[in-house]
């Protein structure tokens, strides 16, 4: 996804698992997709048809709730005089709480992480999440280049998209017959072209990433040694030589070479991403087993560091689900906060002061309220994936609550 921070991307994905476990009676929730570029008056006239089509459904009661999810929707377009700049997602449809009659109309409104590329209206029994699925596969920008004697390649690659930025052809002679002397000048002729080839090339990389903020790694492929000659001379500027991250030989140029080199790096590039996970967690680990070593670890004394400013980076684990009350005493104004595993456990508590029964004035998801404090306070905060070994570890050995230090506590 285009630069989505870790802790962007743990609320998105919470979001998406929400989203999709609601369900409809009927086919009765709506789900619509609208492009940065469209019209709202387009989709509000859109919706009006749909409504007018709505009047067809057989049964009467998915026939009401398809019209009242629709009508909310040309409701809130009103508050919108056009989309955002990446669009705008609505998700609107009658929620059953348990038997027949306790449907409630839930609504939810939002600006995707990647821009909306297809306007979409959908009715079904669950909401349409497909498009936004397909974003959470969107990640980091990698650079793409092939590269042989005779033409060079230079692409970009976002998720699944592959953009060819630049074909190049060199006009290096091939073999020749001549021999002697002749055969020397044109080995040096040869050579100098294909020297000023990979110098062309080069330049045309730099322009190409050195724009890209976030550059996350290079891969070079092509079917001889060019690739090779080329990394090890003095064509890529130093910034982004030092980004290549693997070379691959490919039986192809252009775009085919392109396409093989994604093949072929599908696995490094899979890797890259839990690497950056595994190193987070392990200079962690280091840090704790280190005397003087700068981590800390546990709801509590990370909290407590936290506060003091201490901490550089904070890692939580996805799979950390606990809420954060507060309790609020109504007898004496006596206040606590207390976290929970199950959100309605702390609804028997008694007050230390004054015996009284607590009531909760307010729930937050137990990650939430650790970033809002780390943002407050200038910490880094990464959200730790369980899929690797040292994620299970964060998340089992350590509550699934661990900072690095910027300094001894």
């Amino acid at each position: 996804m285009s630069e989505v921070s870790s802790k962007e991307l743990y609320e998105f994905k919470r979001t998406l698992k929400e989203l999709s476990e609601k369900k409809g009676r009927g086919t009765e929730l709506v789900s619509v997709y609208i492009p940065p570029d469209r019209q709202i008056s387009d989709v509000t006239k859109h919706m009006r048809e749909e409504l007018s089509q709505s009047a067809n459904i057989k049964s009467k009661q998915t026939k009401k709730n398809v019209q009242s999810a629709i009508e909310v929707i040309v409701q809130r377009l009103r508050l919108f005089p056009k989309p955002p700049e990446k669009g705008l997602v609505l998700f609107v449809g009658m929620i059953p709480k348990g038997g027949p009659g306790t449907e409630k109309m839930e609504t939810f409104i939002f600006e995707p992480p990647e821009p909306i590329q297809t306007y979409t209206y959908h009715c079904n029994s669950e909401f349409f999440l497909e498009p936004l699925q397909h974003m959470m596969d969107v990640k980091e920008v990698y650079g793409l280049a092939v590269i042989d004697r005779k033409e060079a390649t230079i692409a970009t690659l976002k998720g699944k998209r592959v953009d060819i930025l630049k074909h190049l052809t060199s006009g290096v002679p091939g073999k020749h017959k001549a021999g002697g002397q002749s055969q020397r000048r044109f080995d040096r002729l040869i050579d100098l072209a294909a020297h000023e080839f990979k110098k062309r090339i080069g330049d045309h990389m730099n322009d190409a990433f050195l724009g890209i903020e976030d550059l996350k790694g290079i891969i070079l492929g092509g079917p001889g040694h060019t690739k090779e000659e080329f990394l090890k001379g003095d064509y890529l500027q130093y910034e982004l030589k030092n980004k290549v991250i693997a070379t691959v030989d490919t039986s192809y140029t252009g775009e085919f070479g392109i396409r093989e080199v994604i093949d072929k790096s599908m696995d490094i590039l899979e890797e890259m991403d839990v690497m950056q996970e595994k190193q987070l967690v392990q200079k962690f680990l280091k840090e704790l087993i280190d005397e003087r070593g700068l981590a800390s670890y546990g709801e509590d004394e990370v909290r407590k560091n936290l506060q003091m400013g201490a901490v550089d980076t904070l890692l939580l684990s996805e799979d950390l689900i606990k809420t954060r009350s507060t309790m609020e005493c109504l007898n004496c104004g006596n206040k606590v906060q207390i976290t929970y595993k199950d959100p309605k456990a702390g609804e028997e508590l008694i007050c230390e002061k004054c015996n009284e029964k607590m009531k909760v004035s307010e729930v937050k998801d137990l990650v939430d309220d650790f970033v809002e404090m780390a943002e407050e306070l200038g910490s880094d905060v990464e959200i730790i994936s369980t899929e690797t070994e040292e994620g299970m570890q964060l998340f089992k050995a350590f509550g699934g609550i661990g900072a690095i230090l910027r300094y001894r506590t």
